[in-house]
Parts: structure tokens; C-alpha cells; sequence
């Protein structure tokens, strides 16, 4: 079984849809360790609500903040004190997903970051999204995680921009598990349709 942590190149570039279909593609468990805001929409919610198989578990956040911020800040006004010794993996024997907050120097407390909650043994799934600035924060990301001798794939969300697509390729050496298009909208049969679509690419060796 393996473990897969997905992380973005900053904030609302399709982590939690990306982890859904992931979710879905390997009938994996799902697992978001640090919740900050949506506590009634959180993103287990949203996974839940957008994958259709019945094998999937949902493990409790360690941490659930009250207010849409970085999870220090979050932490702070909520009075609570983040620990990661507190952040303990959920047992499973099953394929599990894990998505962070952000991106990976999103603070969790004073002195550490997401990228503290990363095992060595992880597969990072590293989520791209074109904008101006998204080739630095792409290649910064990578090369942070490629220091630490992390397993490293791509997968891009958003609309295709292949100058952008193909230097970052060139210049990680990656591998690119896939694109995940501006959809007009996710639901449980798109979720799905991009589950089949990406399964091979995810299960092979």
C-alpha cells in the first residue's frame, strides 16, 4: 500500500478536487490533517461528497480551526497550540491520501511547516496551476522536495499552457502524472471519468 501527500504550489489551485480523484482512483483513504475554516464544508465533506466508491475511509482532521488562514494564525485566534507530535498518520491497510494546507511553507506553528507533516516514505503529488509567478513557485516547490529526496510527480490543474508545462518539465525532470482541465464543474461522474483516466498512471511501479 502506499501513501500519497498532495500539495500545491499555493492555495486554490484544485488540491482538494485532485484528492478526491485520487481517492476515487485507487479507492484509497482520505486523510486532511490540519483543517482550517469550512468547518461544516471541510474538504473531507467535499471528497466524500465527490467520490462514488464504498471502500474509501475518512479520518479525523488532528486539528480543526475555526477561521479560513494559515494554520498558525488559525491555531492562534482559536487558542490552541499546533504539536506535530500530535499529527499521528491514521492506521491503514489500505492506499491512503493525505492533503496538506497550501503549500508546503505554509506555517503550522512558530518553528515548522506543511512540509514538517511529509515522511520520507510519501509519495509527494505536487498540483500546478498557470498563472504569472506559478513557473517559480512550481520550481521551487520541486526543488525543496527534490533536496529532501522526496518521490516527486506533477499533475496540473487548470487549462493547458504548454510553454509553461514544458520548461517546468525540462527543468524538474519529473514525471507528469496528468492534467486536470477547467471543468465547468466536479461532480461524482467527473470525479470518476478523471479517476479511470489516471488509475494507470498512479498503480504503475
Amino acid at each position: 500500500m502506499k501513501t500519497y501527500f498532495i500539495t500545491g504550489i499555493g492555495t486554490d489551485v484544485g488540491k482538494t478536487v485532485v484528492s478526491a480523484i485520487l481517492t476515487e482512483a485507487l479507492q484509497a483513504d482520505y486523510w486532511k490533517p490540519i483543517q482550517a475554516g469550512e468547518v461544516n464544508n471541510s474538504d473531507s465533506h467535499v471528497v466524500k461528497r465527490l467520490i462514488s466508491n464504498n471502500k474509501s475511509k475518512f479520518h479525523d482532521s488532528a486539528y480543526v480551526l475555526n477561521t479560513p488562514m494559515s494554520p498558525h494564525a488559525a491555531a492562534d485566534i482559536d487558542g490552541v497550540s499546533i504539536k506535530t507530535k500530535d499529527i499521528i498518520e491514521p492506521k491503514t491497510k489500505n492506499n491512503l491520501v493525505i492533503e496538506g494546507a497550501g503549500g508546503l511553507l505554509v506555517p503550522i506553528n512558530n518553528t515548522q511547516t506543511i512540509l514538517d507533516l511529509i515522511k520520507p516514505n510519501y509519495n509527494v503529488i505536487v498540483v500546478s496551476r498557470h498563472y504569472l509567478g506559478s513557473i517559480n513557485h512550481t520550481l521551487l516547490t520541486i526543488k525543496l522536495l527534490q533536496e529532501k529526496g522526496f518521490n516527486v510527480s506533477i499533475l496540473f490543474s487548470g487549462n493547458e499552457h504548454e510553454t509553461t508545462e514544458a520548461i517546468i518539465q525540462k527543468m524538474t525532470k519529473v514525471p507528469i502524472i496528468g492534467r486536470i482541465n477547467e471543468e465547468p464543474y466536479f461532480d461524482k461522474n467527473v470525479i470518476k471519468e478523471y479517476a479511470e483516466l489516471l488509475k494507470g498512471k498512479l498503480t504503475s511501479p
